[in-house]
């Protein structure tokens, strides 16, 4: 039996996932949760084969679950299971130890596929996404992905400035550099490619 918990922040998606995969004879599903916080609190608690995952979340993003489980070597595998077909996103996730990375307009056959694969040691990437994610290049760094997140709330500079202790120069530095990398013509449409190409 292959035991999973299961994370979507979506109720109606999450309680179809969970009665698909219920049906499946060798996957029972311990437990749900709808916050990236509330899975790891799973995780922690069932000690899961598998978290299977989507990626927008409240809280923590499944990427950055994913990251936190790899962090603290937790033997669990990691699905994740999202909309987002974004080369970005995948190198990330591959990035943050992630097992498998599947689509979920892919048929429940698959996603169950995809789980036994996972559960058996293998990688499972989306034919899809397989060559897109060995083109375009995350140019930003670090502190730029942390600015442009910032953008994205509508946060002025100096906002920016304040919450992250640092000059109100120095974050229209950072954010000019940002802009430069992705031809942007404003902060505001850099944060929007990065967030498109899957870089926040």
């Amino acid at each position: 039996m292959i035991r999973i918990v299961l994370a979507e922040d979506q109720s109606m998606v999450l309680g179809a996932f969970a009665a698909l995969l219920d049906l499946q004879a060798d996957i029972e599903v311990v437990a749900t949760a709808t916050t990236g916080d509330a899975a790891l609190a799973a995780v922690a608690e069932h000690r899961p084969d598998v978290l299977l995952t989507d990626i927008e979340m409240p809280g923590k993003t499944g990427l950055d679950v994913a990251a936190e489980l790899l962090r603290r070597e937790d033997p669990v595998r990691v699905l994740i299971v999202t909309t987002f077909a974004r080369s970005g996103y995948l190198r990330r996730a591959l990035d943050a130890g992630v097992a498998g990375y599947v689509l979920k307009d892919a048929p429940i056959g698959d996603l169950a596929s995809a789980l036994r694969r996972v559960h058996a040691g293998e990688r499972v990437v989306a034919p899809e996404l397989a060559v897109a994610a060995w083109d375009g290049a995350d140019p930003l760094t670090d502190r730029e992905r942390e600015l442009l997140r910032e953008v994205t709330t509508g946060a002025s500079n100096a906002d920016i400035a304040k919450r992250l202790h640092l000059a109100e120069g120095t974050v229209r530095n950072y954010l000019s550099a940002a802009m430069a990398k992705l031809g942007a013509q404003s902060k505001a449409h850099a944060a929007t490619i990065a967030r498109e190409r899957g870089w926040l």
